[in-house]
């Protein structure tokens, strides 16, 4: 049996094909190089240059790689840019999903795990989320997502097929071995931006809105290192294969840290003041998204190894500083 990774050449596509080769799985990754690093990708992994939505392509690595789980990671994921852009979000997000979806049930795959997101929330209240919230996501990037759980709760009902989708909070941070990290220069993601202001290479830091009802009037979020994320998926990925059932979970940690707080921890492991600019809200983002992770705890007995924010922003700084590095 193997696992098909789609967008296995992305930042958390790699280090989920990292983790499960640690943990002795053979692993496919699919990823049309759109965005991701090819030189990401473990060596012991078979690599494929092409799309998830390729119905044909998936049926055929399922049957030559005796694929028994898939594992979807590929898909635009910035907030903004979905409202800017909501049709290309439709198109690569739902579009590709529900044709990975189809590819899947028509080759006999019955595990699915599918990488979701906390923007389905609304996120207008301090209250941590939980998933029997109604969803009511306000930007096109939210939306694309929560489609495809429909498409995967209404799949489940009809095929013998089971999924976890997991809604991820904001993932953050490096593989502590230092194999991969988020390597796009063009990456949106606080910490990420944050480390590159402190290395010099980004002029300042933008703050998206200081008028948040929020403590300090900046967003706050959720923060969860990205191994343990691929921790949890990998517990979802045991709970199918062992019948569990089909589902929707958080991965978020319970609490949440501000702007502020991220570049206050930012200052303190590099000893540095960061230079900021604050500028207005950008749209689609809420001003609170922190999880209720008890479903995924008592589930799936997922125990957190990471959780703390200096420890997070001290990989990816030590990722970042790897990447340029002669």
């Amino acid at each position: 049996m193997a696992v098909l990774v789609t967008g296995g050449a992305g930042y958390i596509g790699s280090h989920m094909v990292f983790g499960l080769v640690d943990r002795g799985e053979k692993v496919v990754a699919l990823d049309n190089l759109s965005t991701g690093n090819r030189g990401l990708v473990a060596e012991s992994a078979d690599f494929i240059e092409g799309d998830a939505g390729d119905r044909e392509l998936v049926c055929r690595l399922v049957a030559e790689h005796a694929i028994d789980a898939i594992i979807h990671f590929a898909g635009s994921i910035i907030v903004p840019e979905s409202v800017e852009q909501p049709l290309a979000y439709y198109a690569n997000n739902t579009v590709v999903a529900r044709n990975l979806i189809e590819a899947a049930v028509r080759s006999g795959v019955r595990n699915f795990i599918f990488s979701s997101t906390a923007t389905v929330y609304a996120g207008e209240s301090d209250k941590l989320l939980s998933e029997d919230l109604p969803a009511g996501p306000i930007s096109p990037y939210g939306r694309s997502k929560l489609m495809t759980e429909w498409m995967l709760e209404d799949s489940a009902r009809a095929y013998d097929f089971r999924y976890v989708a997991l809604r991820y909070f904001n993932v953050a941070g490096a593989d502590p071995k230092g194999r991969t990290g988020q390597s796009s220069p063009r990456a949106t993601h606080l910490i990420k931006r944050a480390c590159q202001v402190a290395l010099g290479r980004v002029p300042h830091l933008d703050v998206f809105g200081r008028d948040y009802p929020t403590p300090d009037g900046t967003g706050v979020r959720d923060y969860i290192h990205v191994s343990d994320l691929v921790a949890a998926h990998a517990l979802a990925l045991g709970y199918l294969r062992d019948g569990g059932a089909a589902g929707v979970m958080n991965c978020g940690y319970g609490r949440g840290s501000s702007v502020r707080e991220v570049i206050a921890a930012m200052e303190r492991v590099t000893g540095r003041t960061l230079p900021v600019k604050e500028s207005p809200r950008r749209a689609g983002d809420p001003p609170w998204l922190i999880a209720d992770s008890r479903l995924i705890r008592a589930t799936l007995n997922w125990r957190p190894a990471h959780d703390d924010l200096d420890n997070i922003v001290r990989s990816a700084l030590a990722w970042e500083s790897k990447l340029n590095s002669p």
